[in-house]
């Protein structure tokens, strides 16, 4: 048979980026309806070439459940994901945000509408709904912030929450939610208020012993100082307050936010409503992370809403390479994300799927023990 593609033809399917290229993606396996793991392996995603491992999970939105959850379900401490997928039996978990040696969420977080770790740095951030149709997932680099409004013979004061769920210093007010753990885990040298959330009052305080008990249906305000300024000697037995949460996106409307069950945040969103973000200058962080190959864990949306959790194994010569935030973006493209993220990855990447941990951790001990993780579970639930 005679070829009909005529050197013009060659010519302009050379002009076709990469990124318009569709992946040739194996067979897939049918976890559960609605849940489909892809396993490739190839060198030919990455220049210059080599080896790479990738796990998918294809996620219908309309027959799956997403949610957020904490190592331990409170901030304080760490769990591989195997650990926490155990006790919470999803289909199949994912690593998620950032954090501290300590599990303290490096970024935003939000739990059952809870704000439970604050940040005044945008950074890429996925917002997890959920109602009647499925799952439904928004794309910012974002803001998150609180203040507490006290009320007392008729003034209104706002006073900003310096921290949420995180450690105490000197000269600032932390808010500790039921979250955080059983208790402050505070010292002595400092001032705490019990708060009931639901009637909005001054329940104690201040105490000055430390490790006050946090209210299930409240929390606590915690100075660090042993005079409290002048805005919080307003929080005396009974005082009228109200803590305001603010969700602040550098791109879209807040309001997606405020409705988001859980949000879960990242370092580097790829792409937003298809639009390639090309400067994470705004997200601050250093060169190498984004430019360096690291093994990479990535959430992302089609156009038509369907889900894809993606793990890119890496530091692993003869089996991994891993991505740049580039090399991850295109792959992104060729799944056909209009919305991607970069979540935390290295020795954090994990993908558990009904009891096994798929991907090869490129620390040698192993699953890394993580803050937080995204479990996947069908719709019935």
């Amino acid at each position: 048979m005679t070829s009909c593609v005529t050197p013009l033809l060659i010519f302009v399917l050379l002009l076709v980026p990469l990124r318009a290229q569709q992946l040739d993606l194996p067979a897939p396996r049918t976890v559960a309806p609605g849940v489909l793991l892809y396993h490739l392996e190839a060198q030919t995603e990455v220049e210059p070439r080599g080896p790479l491992s990738i796990w998918m999970l294809r996620l219908d939105p309309a027959k799956v459940g997403l949610e957020a959850v904490l190592a331990n379900d409170e901030i304080m401490g760490v769990e591989t994901v195997g650990d926490i997928a155990a006790r919470h039996k999803p289909l199949a978990a994912i690593n998620a945000g950032f954090f501290l040696p300590n599990g303290d969420p490096a970024g935003v977080m939000t739990i059952d509408r809870r704000l439970v770790s604050d940040t005044r740095r945008p950074r890429g951030a996925v917002g997890i709904s959920s109602d009647r149709a499925g799952v439904k997932l928004v794309f910012a680099r974002l803001r998150a912030t609180a203040a507490l409004t006290v009320e007392k013979s008729g003034q209104k004061t706002s006073i900003p929450i310096d921290g949420i769920d995180t450690t105490r210093l000197r000269g600032q007010l932390m808010l500790f939610t039921p979250s955080y753990h059983g208790d402050t885990d505070t010292a002595k040298g400092g001032l705490e208020w019990v708060i009931d959330e639901k009637r909005g009052r001054v329940v104690t305080g201040p105490h000055r012993e430390g490790k006050t008990p946090i209210p299930r249906q409240g929390y606590v305000l915690s100075y660090g100082g042993e005079t409290a300024p002048a805005t919080l000697q307003q929080l005396t037995r009974g005082a009228r307050v109200r803590l305001d949460v603010s969700y602040a996106p550098v791109e879209g409307e807040p309001k997606s936010w405020q409705l988001a069950q859980d949000i879960v945040g990242g370092a580097g969103l790829l792409i937003r409503d298809g639009r390639d973000l090309e400067d994470w200058g705004i997200e601050q962080f250093n060169q190498g992370f984004a430019e360096n190959r690291h093994p990479r864990t990535m959430i992302g949306t089609t156009a038509e809403g369907t889900i894809w959790l993606v793990t890119i194994d890496g530091r692993q010569p003869e089996l991994s390479v891993g991505m740049s935030l580039v090399e991850l973006r295109t792959l992104a493209h060729r799944l056909g994300l209009v919305n991607a993220l970069n979540l935390d990855g290295g020795g954090s990447t994990t993908m558990w799927v009904q009891g096994t941990v798929l991907n090869k951790p490129s620390d040698a001990t192993g699953p890394r023990k993580v803050s937080d993780a995204l479990l996947v579970y069908g719709r019935s639930r």
